[in-house]
Order: structure tokens, then C-alpha cells, then sequence
């Protein structure tokens, strides 16, 4: 046990070490943690151990309805709404289509059974939402014709038609067991396709109701017990419908996208804080997939993934969105394409491949490993491929396809975007000598966007007339916008202390860094602007406020 929590706890310290690598490099670091995982179940073949297996299920269960949560929360509907009827369609009839063709290829090119083909297909139909976001994220890449919202939107609504695909595939195979009584046919086709929709949606709809209800009356969002609702919110967005036969991850999306847009104290940091969970979540689901992987297995794998790869990018997915897309006229020929290259595969896929070993039964396994590669090696081979290749090459592709708008703010496609400034409130006091003394308010010239609001004297608080004279002593409170910026920003607060060896020296001393800047020193009570040359000395007790910025 003990074992395992340093293990966790190392996975967490190197996640976050690695964050910096991420934003630099993109998704592809997910492929250390694969390959971490990889590594510590080399002599041990979890696949072959089912009890562990469907631990590991439902590990990735959990961890993929964060993930498709954070795919709704995330998004700002006011983004989605112009192009939500396409990827709508790319996530639902798109998913159908790449399915079906991959199973083609896979029957006739690899040689393999329908039933087998057709589910490998399933498996790998949907798109990858938390790597897609965090290379559009990182990557500060502005596209084209609402691009960016299409393709957030798709990657984060397909996996639970991709999931519903799955689960009919994974039926049709347990049917040919002697020991099922489940009898596959077009009736439970129907059935099961009308109650993981119908169920998932109004299952969805309803829990974001009642969950934005109770947010906005009961529940202070913006304290740890606000972030603890919604988490809890999101586990009972998918475990309800699911009791009942409905698609528990199309409900834990439609929960996501409402809440994710419903207007409440505290949202931008939940926003952030989800985003921390999906990063986790997904490094989480790569490091077990690593840990499943069969390494005797994997060399029989090898080329009929690169073939399944190769025909997906290439022919499968283009094809999917090319017919999808050609009839609404506004879309051009290389955005199609682009869409269609940002297909990348990963944590859905592996979840679902993870199903292949848990859920299917004995008499039918037999069948599943009778031709070819085993599926779950195949889609080893396909995420690692998908995430390094497609992963590394979206900005490239971006723009020798011709579709980065450097006018195009990427981050206006997500719900903790702020179109308009936030008013901000400041004091400063009048003292003896200074500009303001003797003078009235329309004499003194202020920055466009700034409001002197209230002015303190002798205790008592009047707001300031064009004709008010201020006096030394007087306490001035103005108004103006906040500086919002897509650059990470922070004011960095340091003391002088009695003994410090920066006592006595002076500011052009100090160790800058680059991105940094002295704003001012507090000193006995005042405020002081540092001299220009950088002489203003240090002394005891001054507190130092210092601007940084992440370059």
C-alpha cells in the first residue's frame, strides 16, 4: 500500500515538473508516462489477470468521465453555437463512418473476422478532447472560420456515440458464446441506441438543471466545498444514466457544457481546476495503458497498427469529414483537411480497449484472438503513433494547410474566457506637497478609463464633485479596468529583512531575471517608485513588489 502511494505521489511531482515540458513540447510528453507505465508492468501481463483488468477499467471510467466533463465545461457555447449542427455531426454520424470504413479495411486488408474488424473500428472512432485542447491551448493557435470551436466541440461530444458503437460491437461478439443468453438483433440494436440516447440526454439535461439550481442558491462555488459539488456533480452526471441503460458520458458532457456556461461566482477558477484534473486524468489513463500492454504481444501489433493508422489519417477520417462537410459550402477544402488531420486518438480509445479484455466472454475471446494481432495491442500501438505523429505535426499542418489567423484569439472557444474587462478598484493618499493638494477634481487630468469614486476625510466618506478641493490627507478611491492578457502574469511580493545582504544595495543589484520588473517599494507606510537608473537602495524593512512575466 505504502508502495503505491509513493508511486502516486511520484506520478503527481513529475506530471507537474513536466507541465512546462508540455506547454513546449505539446501532448507527446504523454508518451513518458506510457512509457513509465510500460516499464513498471514489464514482468507482469495485467491484461491476462481480469480482476486486476477490470480495476483498471474502472479507473479509466472515472478518469474519462473528468475528461469528457471538462470537454463541456470547457467550452464556451457562445463559440459552439455558429457550427454546433456540424460537429454534431462529425461526432455522431462521423463516428459511424470512420467505424465502418476502418472495419472494411480491417476485414479485407488484414484478413480479420467482421465482428472483430468492426469493433476495432468502434474502439478507435472518436477523437481524443483533452489532447486536442491542450495543444490548442499551449500552442496559443488562432484558426480560421470558426475551426477551433468545431474541432473542441467534436473531440469533446464523440465519445459517447463512439462508446454506444462499442458497447453494440462488444454485444454482437458475446452473442456467438455458448453460454450468452443475450440475443443480438436489430430490436436490441434499437433498443439499446434509444435508451443510451434518449436516457443520456434527458438524464444530462435534468442533473445540469437541478445542479445549476441549487449552485446558484445554496453553494458558494468559489470556496473548496464549491469545487467538491462539482465533482460530485460530474460522477452522478454519468453514474445515473447509466443505472438505468442510458449513455452515461453523453450525460456527463451535456452536464459539462450547461454548467460550463451557466453564469456563477467562483467559474473561472473551477474552470482552471479541471483542467489541472483532465491533465492529470490523462496522464492517469495513459500511465495504466502502459502498465496493460502485453510487451510479448506488441511486436505482432506493430505493422497492422501502422496500417490501421495509415488508412485512418488518410482515407477513414478524410473520408468521414469530407462528406460530412462538402455540403455546407462555407467550408473549404483545407479546412476539411485540417479537421480531419486533427483526428488524433488517445484516451477514449483506450478505455474502450480496456472493454475488449473485461467484457467479453470466454467463448467469444476465442474467437476475438483466432486472426491477427489482439485489439488492445493494436490500439497500443495506434494511440502512441496518433498522439507523437498528429500530436507534434498540428501546428506544422496548421500552417502549411494555410488555416492560423494570427488576428484569432484560440482562447475566446473556452467558458473561462472573458470578453469584457473586469472593473478593479484602487486607493491611493494625498500628501504634503504632492500634485493633488489644493486642487479640484476637474482641474486634474485622469487616464481614459479610470473614475475617482469616493473620497475618505477626517473619517467621513463623500463622493468627489468637479469642484472638490482635496486636501493633504485625504484617502482617494478610483475605479478602472482590469488588465486581463493570455500571458501568465504575476506580482511578486519580497522583504528586506534586518540582515538581508541586500541591505544597503541597490535595485540594479537585485538578481533581475528576464520578464521582470521593480513597480514599487513600501516603505514606512509609502509607497516609493523606483529611480529609473536603478539607484534607489534597499533598506530594512522596504517590501518590494516585483512584476513578472512568464516568458
Amino acid at each position: 500500500m505504502v508502495t503505491l502511494l509513493i508511486v502516486f505521489a511520484l506520478i503527481i511531482f513529475t506530471s507537474v515538473f513536466l507541465n512546462k515540458l508540455s506547454s513546449k513540447l505539446g501532448v507527446p510528453v504523454l508518451l513518458l508516462f506510457l512509457l513509465a507505465g510500460f516499464l513498471l508492468g514489464w514482468n507482469y501481463d495485467i491484461s491476462s489477470d481480469i480482476g486486476m483488468s477490470k480495476i483498471v477499467e474502472a479507473v479509466c471510467t472515472v478518469a474519462l468521465i473528468f475528461i469528457m466533463f471538462y470537454g463541456g465545461f470547457g467550452t464556451r457555447w457562445a463559440s459552439a453555437k455558429p457550427v454546433a449542427v456540424e460537429a454534431g455531426l462529425l461526432a455522431s454520424v462521423g463516428v459511424f463512418m470512420t467505424a465502418g470504413l476502418t472495419g472494411v479495411f480491417c476485414h479485407f486488408a488484414l484478413g480479420w473476422t467482421w465482428v472483430k474488424s468492426l469493433l476495432l473500428g468502434a474502439v478507435l472512432s472518436s477523437t481524443d478532447a483533452a489532447s486536442v485542447f491542450s495543444i490548442l491551448r499551449t500552442r496559443r493557435l488562432g484558426l480560421k472560420n470558426n475551426t477551433a470551436p468545431m474541432v473542441e466541440m467534436e473531440s469533446g461530444s464523440n465519445d459517447p456515440c463512439a462508446y454506444m458503437v462499442t458497447v453494440l460491437m462488444l454485444a454482437v461478439l458475446n452473442a456467438v458464446d455458448p453460454d450468452s443468453t443475450t440475443k443480438v438483433g436489430a430490436w436490441f440494436a434499437i433498443r439499446t441506441v434509444f435508451s443510451q440516447l434518449v436516457f443520456g440526454a434527458a438524464c444530462g439535461i435534468l442533473i445540469a438543471q437541478g445542479a445549476a439550481w441549487l449552485l446558484k442558491r445554496f453553494i458558494n462555488a468559489s470556496d473548496g466545498f464549491g469545487s467538491l459539488y462539482i465533482l460530485a456533480v460530474a460522477v452522478a452526471a454519468y453514474a445515473i444514466p447509466a443505472a438505468i441503460g442510458g449513455n452515461g458520458y453523453l450525460s456527463t458532457y451535456i452536464v459539462g457544457i450547461i454548467m460550463g456556461n451557466t453564469q456563477f461566482e467562483g467559474h473561472k477558477p473551477l474552470v482552471a481546476f479541471f483542467d489541472g484534473v483532465t491533465s492529470l486524468m490523462q496522464i492517469l489513463i495513459f500511465f495504466l495503458l502502459g502498465m496493460m500492454a502485453d510487451a510479448t504481444k506488441l511486436p505482432a501489433a506493430i505493422l497492422p497498427a501502422l496500417a490501421v493508422f495509415a488508412f485512418m489519417l488518410l482515407i477513414g477520417r478524410p473520408a468521414a469529414v469530407f462528406s460530412i462537410l462538402s455540403p455546407f459550402k462555407k467550408y473549404k477544402a483545407n479546412q476539411q483537411a485540417f479537421i480531419s488531420f486533427v483526428g488524433l486518438r488517445g484516451a477514449s480509445s483506450i478505455v474502450f480497449a480496456i472493454m475488449t479484455i473485461t467484457s467479453v466472454l470466454p467463448g467469444a475471446k476465442a474467437l476475438l484472438d483466432s486472426t491477427g494481432a489482439d485489439i488492445f495491442s493494436v490500439v497500443f500501438c495506434v494511440v502512441i503513433i496518433s498522439i507523437s505523429v498528429q500530436g507534434t505535426l498540428i501546428p506544422f499542418a496548421a500552417k502549411k494547410m494555410n488555416m492560423i489567423d494570427e488576428e484569432a484569439n484560440v482562447m475566446t472557444t473556452f467558458s473561462d474566457f472573458t470578453e469584457q474587462s473586469e472593473a478593479t478598484f484602487g486607493r491611493f493618499e494625498v500628501a504634503e506637497g504632492s500634485p493633488w493638494a489644493g486642487r479640484c477634481t476637474k482641474q486634474m487630468t485622469l487616464p481614459d478609463g479610470m473614475v475617482l469614486v469616493l473620497l475618505r476625510r477626517n473619517g467621513e466618506t463623500m463622493v468627489p464633485k468637479g469642484h472638490t478641493v482635496f486636501e493633504p490627507g485625504d484617502e482617494i478611491i478610483y475605479c478602472t479596468f482590469g488588465y486581463n492578457t493570455d500571458t501568465q502574469m504575476h506580482l511578486l511580493r519580497d522583504v528586506v529583512e534586518p540582515n538581508s545582504r541586500w541591505l544597503g544595495k541597490t535595485i540594479k543589484e537585485y538578481p533581475y531575471k528576464q520578464g521582470m520588473v521593480f513597480v514599487m517599494i513600501e516603505r514606512n507606510g509609502k509607497s516609493i517608485i523606483p529611480a529609473a537608473d536603478g539607484s534607489t537602495q534597499f533598506c530594512a524593512g522596504d517590501v518590494l513588489y516585483i512584476y513578472k512575466q512568464d516568458i
